[in-house]
Formats: structure tokens, C-alpha cells, sequence
């Protein structure tokens, strides 16, 4: 069984919970992770995964949000896929449209930095998601609720590092995210 890391109070006051991607039932645990929060919050109404495919690193989202397009998620929306990214230059368009994303049960799904013993930890939480915060951007927070996958070591020139990003991981984790995803609600 994949170790979650118990419930963490983060600075911010948001609780969450690790995963490895990688280990032994990651998949299982991360379902039962998710299940979590839709106890404490309801199931999602949206799911936004943010990120680009131009960048290895930050493909994160759009990997999870293609993967879930492959599967019957109606009436949960789904925003950000390979073909149709959601990233800094159009997220605001994307609110501007979809003013529900600012308002409803939104679950949030990006790729982050972290510390190298991090690095492919998946953490679900409570609480909106700051996308943009590892590489200095200054992004609406957006989610009830989101998932975040540590996909590099942050700190240091982080759009290299995000380019340099193995895809194997970073496709791996997204596999994960969307099979624990669709197992959470009982779809699979």
C-alpha cells in the first residue's frame, strides 16, 4: 500500500494528504485520499487542470484532463486538456466565461515544485489552488478543493527546471491522478 503521509495542516490552515505515485497501491490510496475530500466538500462540479503542453514539467494538468475526457464524467465539467490547455495567458479568459469556476465546487489539478524528497509526491486538499506561485506568477486562486503533483525540484530557475522535467514521470503521475479520480466516484 502506497503510505499517505496522514493529514497535514499546512501553513495556510488547509489540510491534505500525500501520496507517492510510484509506490505500491498509489492509486487506491490517492482514490481514498480524494473520496476524502468529497466528504468534507461534495463531489466536484468542475474539474480544472491547469497547465501547459509546452513544457514537460507543467503538463501535468492537461495529462490528467485528457486522460478524463477518455471517460464518462458527466455532469462533473471538465476544463484543460492537451487540445485545449488551461494556462496563465487564458485562465482569465476562461473565468471571464465560466464565472461558475470562481463560485462552484471546483477540484484544481496542477503540477508543482517542491523539495527533492518531494518529487512525485501527489497532495490533495482542502482549499483553493495557487497556480503560477512556484515560477512567480500572479494567478486567481481557484478550487474548493485540489490536487497538486510535485513533478521537480523548485527554487532555481524554475522554467528550466519545469522543461527538463522526465515525461515519463510526469505521464505516469497523470495516469495515476485520473485512474484514482474516475475510482473515487465509483466509475471504473
Amino acid at each position: 500500500m502506497a503510505e499517505i503521509m496522514g493529514v497535514n495542516h499546512a501553513s495556510d490552515g488547509h489540510q491534505e494528504k500525500r501520496v507517492q505515485y510510484d509506490a505500491p497501491g498509489a492509486v487506491l490510496e490517492l482514490s481514498a485520499a480524494l473520496k476524502w475530500l468529497w466528504r468534507r466538500e461534495g463531489i466536484p462540479e468542475t474539474v480544472l487542470c491547469i497547465g501547459t503542453d509546452r513544457s514537460t514539467g507543467d503538463a501535468l494538468g492537461p495529462l490528467v484532463g485528457t486522460n478524463l475526457a477518455l471517460k464518462r464524467l458527466s455532469p462533473i465539467r471538465l476544463f484543460g486538456s492537451l487540445e485545449d490547455p488551461v494556462h496563465a495567458a487564458n485562465l482569465a479568459d476562461y473565468i471571464r466565461y465560466y464565472p461558475s469556476l470562481l463560485t462552484s465546487r471546483v477540484f484544481a489539478i496542477d503540477a508543482s515544485l517542491g523539495k527533492l524528497p518531494d518529487v512525485g509526491t501527489l497532495t490533495a486538499a482542502l482549499g483553493p489552488l495557487k497556480p503560477g506561485a512556484g515560477v512567480n506568477k500572479q494567478l486567481p486562486a481557484l478550487g474548493r478543493y485540489h490536487l497538486t503533483g510535485t513533478v521537480n525540484v523548485g527554487g532555481f530557475m524554475e522554467f528550466f527546471v519545469l522543461q527538463n522535467t522526465r515525461l515519463n514521470m510526469v505521464m505516469k503521475m497523470a495516469s495515476c491522478i485520473a485512474e484514482a479520480f474516475i475510482q473515487s466516484l465509483g466509475l471504473t
